[in-house]
């Protein structure tokens, strides 16, 4: 994702009105343009780009089936248009959609819960991180998650599951010390202790830190 200084454009796809309206009211007072809101996902490559939107924020089930459609949406999306920002949003935690947005095991992606956007400051920082290039996870996902994975994360330490569920959440080393009340310094060394047990190798290419948490994502 390239930085700037326009305001961020952001393409909204809900079927509900109230959500759809709600949501772009939300952007307009973080200062972010909506740059277009739809009630479904048809031609939805087309529109973004016609919209020439920074990010996508899709409702995981659109019309017509209400099952799938907004993840299908979006994987196009990544395909078509990479340098677009996904946030995907669900009613229930659905582990599965998570692991298929984060598979290419590239950033610029994030999965929340409907509940989270009813604050501003969690929903309009996620669609910032997410177009810088992060990965945000609703932690209700990610505990989810942890809570059932089997090896290899046995080998992690309490610490170093902390670690790795917040950068799961897409934050950065600065704010995971700060949540764990302890230095950048140590929260690097829970990283790399991380990526040593998960055998992360420094490839140069690979985004580690999304290959960390698609550890736990893999289905078994």
């Amino acid at each position: 994702m390239v930085a700037s200084t326009l305001p961020l454009r952001i393409a909204l796809v809900e079927d509900s009105l109230l959500l759809r309206e709600g949501l772009t009211r939300l952007l307009d007072e973080a200062g972010y343009v909506a740059a277009g809101a739809f009630p479904d996902a048809e031609d939805l490559v087309e529109r973004v780009r016609e919209a020439r939107a920074d990010v996508a924020v899709l409702d995981v089930r659109l019309p017509p089936t209400f099952r799938d459609e907004g993840i299908r949406a979006a994987l196009a999306l990544r395909s078509e248009l990479p340098e677009v920002g996904i946030l995907v949003l669900s009613q229930y935690v659905e582990g599965v959609y998570a692991r298929e947005l984060l598979a290419d095991g590239s950033g610029g992606v994030g999965y929340l819960l409907k509940d989270r956007v009813s604050s501003l400051d969690e929903f309009t920082d996620a669609v910032r991180r997410i177009h810088d290039g992060g990965t945000v996870l609703d932690p209700l996902v990610v505990r989810s998650l942890l809570a059932t994975r089997p090896d290899p994360l046995v080998a992690l330490t309490p610490r170093e599951r902390d670690v790795l569920e917040l950068m799961a959440q897409g934050r950065s080393n600065a704010t995971i010390a700060q949540r764990l009340f302890i230095g950048v310094g140590a929260v690097e060394k829970n990283v790399t202790s991380i990526f040593q047990k998960l055998g992360l190798d420094d490839s140069g290419v690979d985004h580690r830190r999304v290959l960390a948490v698609l550890a736990f994502l893999q289905a078994e």
